[in-house]
């Protein structure tokens, strides 16, 4: 294999792996492209939320190794309405004591990782998301016996804290 086809294999690699988005992004036009667009660019999506006014939401999360869920945002027509990070401060700030544990998936996406604490009848679920100057770490929603939002926590990423 000769240099340049090294070269050109590790670009679509990296556009395969992480540069969807990116691409999308540059490719997607709003109210011109349509969800079979979407789907083609970024492949089949995590979950479909279908809303009230026959819109859809399109989850993409790139966990566990990545820190962002992106939201597509397909209007009642099926075109594109634009995309979106939802791992935010904005989003987690939203994430309060009672919430159901269906709300919370819905706002964030799906976890990076879930855990079951026996002893505290405790599930926990983890986000990792992007916390600035290179480091990650997770945003934790805690849930009691009856799916509900106990409380929040947040944790250094382990990968990222002995990084500097």
């Amino acid at each position: 294999m000769s240099v340049r086809s090294l070269f050109a294999a590790a670009g679509v690699a990296i556009t395969l792996l992480g540069g969807c988005e990116y691409l999308a992004q540059k490719e997607l036009k709003v109210g011109e492209s349509t969800v079979d667009d979407v789907r083609r660019l970024m492949g089949r999506p995590e979950m479909i939320w279908e809303e009230r006014d026959g819109s859809q939401r399109l989850e993409y999360p790139r966990g566990p190794a990545g820190v962002e869920t992106f939201v597509v945002e397909i209007d009642a027509q099926g075109r594109y309405r634009g995309m979106h990070n939802i791992l935010t401060a904005e989003n987690f700030a939203q994430v309060k004591p009672g919430m159901p544990r269906d709300d919370v998936r819905r706002l964030l996406g799906k976890p990076t990782e879930t855990a079951f604490f026996k002893l505290k009848k405790e599930e926990v679920w983890s986000w990792k998301h992007a916390a600035g100057q290179g480091r990650t770490e997770f945003f934790n929603a805690h849930f009691d016996d009856d799916g509900r939002v106990r409380g929040t926590s947040t944790t250094p990423d382990p990968a990222t804290v002995n990084a500097s």
